[in-house]
């Protein structure tokens, strides 16, 4: 048996990740903040026999934990952790925004990512075989940021960071880390893209976006790669999003 957790579930990213898994005979732990959007996840798999839909604040240290024990308890490993969850800014001038917001991001996009990261670990190494992977959502922010980005893009780029970290401090128990980085996967968070977001020219301009279920297909890709390979960051982006040169 193949047991993951994915954070962020319920929708956009993480839910195409974990439809992918399930699709393809993983145990999934399904976490995230609505219990509805779970549920419809779980339900939409086929596989509601393999999926536990766990609704957590992944802010708060006891829920971290909860999630954790409660997957152990049930199925005694974890394979892979997919470290999805995670939130933006108003597109504000950094001075403008509220130091609240920008505490509210940090918390979840990487303090809660090493919360979760630190769970794992726990399991993945007491376990027999030991050894398991985390996977962790950068983005392309974590290369190059958006116009009044500074909240999402500078906890982007140390989500980097902790993926460089897993990897190194993990060697010794068999636990690797991927990062996979994203650009302009169409989901509700992103669909606005397709109406204009702001360039770094001042401009308004549409972006062209692609379907998600490549990005949960490249996590499954990543999650079922044996233990002695790793993909270290994956880039997988709308071809012609302006990222790549000078726009």
């Amino acid at each position: 048996m193949r047991v993951a957790i994915v954070t962020g579930a319920g929708s956009g990213i993480g839910k195409s990740a974990a439809l992918a898994m399930l699709k393809d005979g993983y145990s999934v732990g399904l976490v995230g903040r609505r219990k509805d959007m779970l549920e419809k996840t779980a339900a939409e798999s086929g596989a509601k026999e393999r999926a536990m839909v766990l609704p957590a604040d992944l802010t708060k240290d006891a829920e971290v934990k909860s999630v954790f024990n409660e997957i152990r308890s049930k199925w005694g490993r974890l394979d892979v952790l997919f470290n999805n969850a995670g939130m933006g800014a108003p597109a504000v001038p950094m001075e403008d925004l509220p130091i609240e917001k920008f505490r509210e991001v940090v918390n979840i996009n990487l303090v809660a990512m090493f919360m979760c990261t630190q769970e794992a670990i726990r399991i993945m190494k007491a376990q027999n075989p030991k050894g398991g992977r985390i996977i962790n959502n950068g983005s392309i922010s974590a290369h190059a940021p958006r116009p009044m980005s500074v909240a999402y893009t500078s906890t982007k780029h140390a989500v980097t960071g902790l993926t460089k970290c897993i990897s190194l401090d993990g060697r010794k128990n068999d636990i690797t880390a991927s990062q996979i980085d994203i650009g302009n996967a169409l989901t509700e968070l992103a669909a606005r893209m397709a109406n204009g977001v702001p360039q770094a020219d001042g401009s308004i301009k549409p972006e062209p976006l692609m379907d998600v279920k490549h990005v949960g297909d490249a996590v499954l890709h990543m999650a079922n790669l044996p233990l002695d390979v790793n993909v270290q960051f994956m880039t997988i982006m709308a071809t012609k999003m302006p990222f790549v040169g000078r726009g």
